[in-house]
């Protein structure tokens, strides 16, 4: 019998660089690189699926759009050594135009993320839209309406869900390996704080500059949230949503610094609790040395993830009754053709399945679940009197907003 064709994707990248893309650590120890959430989904999409033993999609890159000139879009193609057959876009109106694209991946900072990502449903386009999804609740809300109007996919593209190590893990937690499981602790924070108060960077940086949603908390703190709901909400028969208590200190920017949000959920006697920072770290020299970043706690003992809690790659077992403990290494694939892999490819795979099997959204993380997760956002920043300018965080769409066009 013939090997059966895989589904392909057709992708349409919307935004290409500067503030419009957050940075990664590549990996542990003081010589680690940095490289941008764009640029590294898309080299993760020119990966050949076969080495993470994926055949039946794969993946092309059709068109790339940059909101100030289509020469910019040109040279993201170039860097990333991706198709010269792309078509390169200097607005976000021909890329969602364009009938060639099946999906749109948004990847401008999360100030921009509901009126681009509208932008592409509006347009008929299915959407993969980096997290967090939106800066509001309400906004979260008008994008997952507008999606099923359209009957349309959307999904919220936190890429840590669709690792192995954490399939395994909510698998290791679903069939009652540590017990019944009563509570999560995640971190994710990077020590860019000085004595003085300051951080390492200038106030117009996006982690701490209001006008992009700069704070630790939604480009932070969504990954120990992701853990937090991944190992308690997602896995609860009867979904039930947090009392949620935060703690935030401010910046002198406005911008949160250090958050730290309680999450009850009283029917399920669970707790979670999400840090993050900007001012101190999970993990001080980036070499696992100060223990987990994550750690699930059950009736029969505790799994523990170690970090960076957005790109895990070793998880440890510990039962109570035993001395013995389960330590899994969980690496990342590379392709050792374009000497690449980063993992961002598993949540490419995931939307090809739903695209190619009709589904609307992920199981995996269903936009209800988003919805949750974002208003659990919403109490935390308004506990924490968090104020973001109405540009961005208003819920009432504009094509010609300056979010999508680029124009201010």
């Amino acid at each position: 019998m013939a090997a059966q064709t895989p589904f392909t994707v057709k992708w349409g990248i919307l935004a290409t660089g500067g503030i419009a893309e957050s940075k990664l650590l590549l990996g542990p120890g003081p010589r680690a690189a940095h490289l941008t959430l764009a640029t590294a989904f898309c080299r993760d999409l020119l990966c050949d699926p076969a080495v993470r033993d994926v055949h039946d999609v794969r993946h092309e890159i059709v068109a790339v759009a940059s909101s100030s000139s289509a020469d910019r879009a040109a040279s993201f193609i170039q860097k990333i050594k991706g198709p010269s057959s792309a078509k390169t876009y200097g607005s976000y109106a021909e890329l969602v135009a364009d009938p060639n694209v099946d999906i749109i991946y948004v990847a401008t900072p999360h100030s921009h993320h509901f009126q681009n990502a509208m932008l592409a449903l509006e347009a008929g386009k299915n959407v993969l839209c980096e997290k967090a999804l939106t800066v509001t609740a309400a906004q979260t809300k008008k994008l997952v309406a507008k999606a099923k109007e359209k009957n349309l996919f959307l999904m919220e593209a936190v890429w840590t869900r669709y690792f192995p190590l954490s399939i395994k893990v909510r698998e290791l937690i679903s069939s009652g390996a540590i017990g019944r499981v009563h509570r999560t602790l995640a971190d994710l924070a990077f020590a860019d704080g000085n004595d003085d108060g300051s951080v390492t960077y200038p106030d117009t940086n996006r982690m701490v500059n209001l006008d992009l949603a700069g704070g630790a908390l939604l480009d932070l703190g969504i990954y120990a949230l992701t853990w937090v709901f991944q190992t308690l909400y997602h896995l609860q028969q009867d979904k039930e949503s947090p009392n949620v208590l935060a703690a935030i200190d401010q910046y002198r920017t406005g911008a949160d610094e250090t958050t730290s949000i309680i999450c009850h959920f009283p029917k399920n006697k669970m707790t979670g609790i999400a840090t993050t920072s900007i001012k101190v770290a999970t993990d001080p020299n980036n070499l696992n040395s100060a223990g987990p970043a994550v750690r699930i706690q059950g009736t029969k003992g505790e799994i523990q993830v170690f970090g960076p809690a957005f790109r895990p790659t070793q998880y440890k077992v510990i039962r109570k009754d035993d001395s013995n403990v389960d330590i899994v290494d969980c690496p990342i694939p590379k392709d050792p053709k374009v000497d690449y892999g980063h993992g961002m490819f598993w949540e490419a795979d995931e939307c090809a399945r739903c695209l190619r099997d009709g589904r609307k959204e992920s199981e995996t993380l269903p936009l209800s679940e988003s919805i949750v997760i974002m208003e659990t956002m919403d109490s935390a920043i308004q506990q924490g009197k968090i104020k973001y300018p109405s540009i961005i965080s208003t819920d009432v769409f504009d094509p010609k907003s300056p979010l999508n066009t680029g124009k201010r």
